[in-house]
C-alpha cells in the first residue's frame, strides 16, 4: 500500500503510537475504550433538552446549556459511576494512591 499511498504510509506510522495508546490500558478496559456509548449518551441527552427549548436566543445560550449538560454528565461519572475501576486503573497511574477528587479526605 505504500507504493501507491506514501502519504497515507508516512500518516499511519506517525499516528502509531495513538492508534495503539488503548494497549497501555488493562486488558479489561479495553471494551470500554472501544466503545462510543458514553459519547452517544451525552449526545442524546444533549439533543433531548435542546428539542425542549426549540430555538436559542443566542449562540452563549447554546453553550451555557451544553456546558451544563457536561458538567453534570462529569459531576455523575466521576461520583456516582465508575466506567473503569479505580483499582485497575491504578496499575496504569504512577501514583499508587488513585482516589477520584471528590472521595478525598
Amino acid at each position: 500500500m505504500r507504493e501507491k499511498q506514501d502519504k497515507l504510509g508516512t500518516f499511519m506510522d506517525a499516528s502509531r503510537d495513538d492508534v495503539l495508546a488503548y494497549m497501555d490500558f488493562p486488558r479489561e478496559h479495553w471494551p470500554q475504550i472501544a466503545s462510543t456509548n458514553p459519547l452517544e449518551r451525552v449526545n442524546r441527552e444533549i439533543k433531548r433538552r435542546t428539542d425542549v427549548i426549540g430555538i436559542f436566543p443566542n449562540d452563549e445560550a447554546i453553550i451555557r446549556l451544553v456546558g451544563a449538560i457536561m458538567l453534570e454528565t462529569n459531576d455523575e461519572w466521576t461520583v456516582a459511576r465508575r466506567y473503569m475501576s479505580l483499582e485497575t486503573l491504578s496499575r496504569v497511574n504512577d501514583n499508587p494512591n488513585v482516589r477520584l477528587p471528590a472521595a478525598a479526605s
